[in-house]
């Protein structure tokens, strides 16, 4: 009796384990990487855990979503190529590195392009931004959603930027990228690309006198510390791509493609929430330590000092894309 008791318990355990094999295998795994931390204040990773809980929730056990944070599977260039070649599922990249692949991404590193979040996204989820995604198909990816970085802005200990001529002048710790150091040079600020790990000493000993860096960067890394003003140029949105291997997709069943980009739909719309609210906590808390801090409402006189800029990145970004976003955005 004994005997037959632990083969019924075995013969339970192994239809136990088989059902469980086969609820995984049922599984899509989807494999997605980001650079950045994995932290609550990340906005990649805000959006990478978003579309994870998203695609739960909209196909309870469809999708076994892997995350793979902090430059586990290689930088930006990297998990792009990666995922071209159905080696990567999906990834949360930034804009500026996406146009290594598809120039015409450079249109949202253009100087005062947008004037709020709101004009962003209005313009990211339109006919604009389809045509910026439309770019990466024939490339091996399909864009699902723009989520944000948020708006760049300048921090420095010289005066407070509330015009363009208050730029004059300034020597500002910037991005390595062509793009950024025309447009402060087109601001007549004395741009001066210098590698992340570098900044903060460069601030402290005066070797510039600020940098272009999000509110939540200013904030984690202790700039309060070492610099006075931050002026709320929002001179650069920082968009952040999620993409989806073209394979991966194309592999799905076409119910589940929909459920794919409705989640990702969601998770962005989420992540726009929380980021809004998270920047809104950030300024207070920057206050209170001591930063003076002045908005610009108006950014079209920045606009038009750097409107060269436009001019010199027209031809890789399109000519009627560049014009239809400023139509759009002045309307």
């Amino acid at each position: 009796m004994r005997n037959i008791k632990r083969s019924l318990i075995a013969g339970a355990l192994m239809v136990g384990t088989l059902a469980l094999s086969s609820s995984i295998q049922a599984a899509t795994i989807l494999r997605l990487g980001w650079t950045t931390a994995d932290s609550d204040v990340d906005p990649y990773a805000i959006t990478a855990h978003y579309f994870a809980e998203e695609l739960e929730r909209m196909a309870p056990g469809e999708f076994d979503v892997r995350l793979f944070p902090n430059h586990q599977l290689g930088d930006d260039t990297e998990m792009l190529q990666l995922m071209q070649l159905g080696g990567l599922d999906a990834g949360v990249i930034t804009g500026t590195q996406i146009s290594m692949l598809a120039p015409s991404f450079q249109l949202n590193d253009l100087p005062f392009l947008y004037a709020s979040n709101e004009q962003a996204h209005a313009i990211l989820d339109g006919e604009v931004g389809q045509a910026l995604m439309q770019r990466l198909e024939p490339l091996g990816i399909v864009g699902l959603g723009f989520a944000e970085a948020g708006f760049r802005h300048t921090i420095n200990n010289t005066r407070p930027i509330t015009s363009p001529d208050d730029f004059h002048g300034i020597k500002l710790r910037v991005q390595p990228s062509d793009i950024y150091i025309a447009s402060f040079r087109a601001l007549e600020a004395n741009p001066v690309p210098l590698a992340w790990s570098e900044a903060f000493t460069a601030v402290q000993q005066g070797t510039v006198d600020g940098l272009e860096i999000p509110l939540s960067v200013i904030f984690s890394n202790r700039y309060p510390e070492a610099t006075d003003y931050l002026s709320l140029t929002r001179h650069a949105y920082n968009a952040l791509g999620l993409l989806i291997s073209k394979r991966t997709i194309n592999s799905l069943p076409e119910d589940m493609q929909e459920v794919v980009h409705e989640a990702a739909t969601e998770a962005i719309r989420r992540q726009r929430k929380t980021m809004a609210a998270n920047n809104e906590a950030l300024l207070e808390q920057i206050a209170q330590q001591g930063m003076k801090i002045n908005d610009i409402e108006d950014v079209s006189a920045f606009r038009d000092k750097v409107m060269p800029v436009y001019d010199e990145y027209r031809d890789s970004i399109g000519g009627e894309l560049l014009d239809r976003a400023l139509e759009l955005v002045a309307e």
